[in-house]
């Protein structure tokens, strides 16, 4: 139980690793609080727009999960566990608004918005957000949250096996 744990916690990310952690932490955290104070644009409602299933109930789910990860990931606690969800969160959002830019018409039951043109040039302008989010989750999932400014980083070097020859104090 101990090792895993430690596996989990452990980083040798450099410090600057913050950096990343809070620009992904920050901007989960403000999307999913704006799921809630603005959900006719931002949550449920648009939710239902896109054609997301069940949108009154994954519009707060999706909020919350941003809300919770993204906090999880400013305070570099539980990182890795933090950064899947977010990976999956921002994967479901290029499939379910991106894609159908990309393509110039619904995909899978997931509508068109309207905008000036469509193809890779306009879905790459609308998804530059979503991939920098995606691949700094990414970058977290691998690295985990840097070996300082991080409440990982501390936990993992107070779990750390103690060394042949060290003795407790008690």
């Amino acid at each position: 139980m101990m090792n895993s744990r430690h596996t989990l916690l452990r980083t040798t990310a450099p410090a600057a690793t913050i950096l990343i952690r809070l620009m992904v932490g920050a901007v989960f955290l403000s999307e999913g609080m704006q799921k809630f104070l603005f959900a006719e644009a931002q949550g449920a409602g648009r939710f239902a727009k896109i054609g997301i299933p069940v949108p009154e109930m994954m519009g707060p789910f999706v909020g919350g999960v941003e809300i919770i990860c993204g906090a999880l990931l400013v305070i570099g606690l539980l990182t890795r566990l933090a950064a899947i969800p977010l990976i999956i969160d921002i994967s479901v959002a290029i499939l379910s608004t991106k894609i159908p830019i990309l393509l110039g018409h619904g995909f899978c039951g997931f509508s068109l918005p309207k905008l000036p043109s469509y193809g890779f040039w306009s879905m790459a302008h609308e998804a530059r957000t979503d991939f920098c989010m995606l691949l700094g989750a990414l970058f977290l999932l691998i690295v985990g949250a840097g070996t300082k400014w991080s409440l990982d980083a501390r936990l993992a070097a107070g779990n750390a096996a103690p060394s042949p020859g060290s003795r407790a104090v008690g």
